[in-house]
């Protein structure tokens, strides 16, 4: 189990009844459900096999769940957020971050960020990369403002550019 967040983080709002846990049988719903939700405003300015690789189905989440360390922020009624990460010769890659949008804001996804940082360093992750699409300006602003930088390194990602964003890890 990882701790839910420091304190100290200004936007920590009423956290205290999620638990940022690795995910576990049974939330394949919840997981996908908060997907949908979190990029469904950005549907209209994805290709549609973007989208589908973005929110995923049961059986490439099925995929996921066995390749990364997925974690979720659960709380009794439901997963509210998501991210996963891969980790291999002291670099970490996340995917899928992802938080329900009446929970935006509120700190849910700093703390997720965190955890899965935490759990990357565990492993001797020195460095972390993430990969965005344009349309999603929130995320990188938050990305940014959480010490990730663009590399430079652009590629396709099923028709739109798929930007890389990268971070030491301390």
């Amino acid at each position: 189990m990882h701790q839910l967040c420091p304190p100290w983080h200004p936007n920590m709002q009423n956290l205290g009844q999620f638990l940022i846990r690795p995910a576990k049988n049974g939330d394949e719903h919840g997981i996908l459900r908060c997907l949908a939700a979190a990029f469904e405003p950005y549907r209209v300015s994805y290709t549609p096999e973007a989208y589908a690789d973005t929110v995923l189905d049961e059986a490439s989440l099925a995929k996921r769940l066995q390749r990364m360390h997925v974690l979720v922020a659960s709380s009794a009624e439901e997963i509210a957020g998501t991210v996963a990460a891969s980790q291999a010769n002291g670099e970490g890659h996340l995917r899928g971050m992802a938080v329900l949008p009446k929970y935006c804001g509120n700190g849910l996804a700093v703390a997720l960020l965190i955890a899965i940082e935490s759990w990357l360093n565990d492993y001797g992750c020195k460095r972390v990369t993430l990969n965005t699409t344009l349309p999603l300006q929130p995320a990188i602003k938050f990305y940014e403002k959480n010490g990730y930088t663009r590399s430079g390194r652009i590629a396709d990602f099923f028709g739109m550019p798929l930007v890389e964003y990268v971070k030491e890890l301390v």
